[in-house]
């Protein structure tokens, strides 16, 4: 399975924040996207996740253009990204399978027992810690059952603790996957494959 950028192009009024972006990513590889602050890191994975619309060329997954549906091939977990916070750990994770089941029909206990949130199960997110959310986030992201993986800044607010498990999570469950990384941190992305630099595909010229 894959996904391709053809002639991508994204802009925020007058300034591009990439253009003529050529890349394609195959389940099996694993990518790490970097460049400085402000570079378009999140703005790519964002386009890719279907959270954001192109401004010129398009997207293909799976030799077909992307559609709703088929953006359900994809998950993505940032810093940005809100919880439904009045929401207990459990319910979350059931409400959404509802929308993107989890790998092998695991259900909500299962999935906190995997990012070791047993004792937090029935526990309002709102009173979570930072690095509890977070886990949350890599929880609903890497243990949903989708080929293709976007993680921006994934160890944001973990502790040494929490990097052992996101590193484990990602040995363990996405080897068959694709999996893509927003960051400049290598302890984030050292197991990637590929490098790619988005600031090779800066333009900032005006219209």
């Amino acid at each position: 399975m894959k996904i391709s950028l053809i002639d991508a192009g994204k802009r925020y009024n007058r300034e591009w924040i990439f253009r003529q972006l050529n890349l394609e990513f195959l389940t099996g590889n694993s990518y790490a996207i970097t460049g400085a602050n402000g570079s378009g890191k999140s703005t790519l994975l964002q386009v890719i996740a279907g959270s954001l619309i192109l401004n010129e060329g398009k997207i293909i997954i799976n030799d077909q253009p992307a559609t709703d549906d088929a953006f359900k091939l994809v998950s993505l977990a940032a810093p940005y990204l809100e919880l439904i916070e009045e929401m207990t750990g459990a319910e979350f994770l059931e409400f959404h399978s509802k929308f993107k089941p989890f790998l092998n029909n695991w259900d909500a206990n299962t999935i906190l027992h995997k990012v070791e949130l047993d004792h937090a199960a029935h526990k309002q997110i709102r009173n979570y810690s930072s690095g509890m959310k977070q886990r949350i986030k890599l929880a609903q992201c890497i243990l949903s059952n989708c080929p293709f993986i976007l993680l921006d800044e994934p160890c944001t607010n973990l502790d040494e603790k929490g990097i052992v498990l996101y590193h484990h999570l990602i040995e363990t469950y996405t080897k068959e996957r694709c999996v893509m990384v927003s960051s400049n941190d290598k302890t984030e992305f050292s197991f990637c494959q590929e490098k790619i630099d988005i600031q090779e595909f800066k333009k900032t010229s005006a219209l």
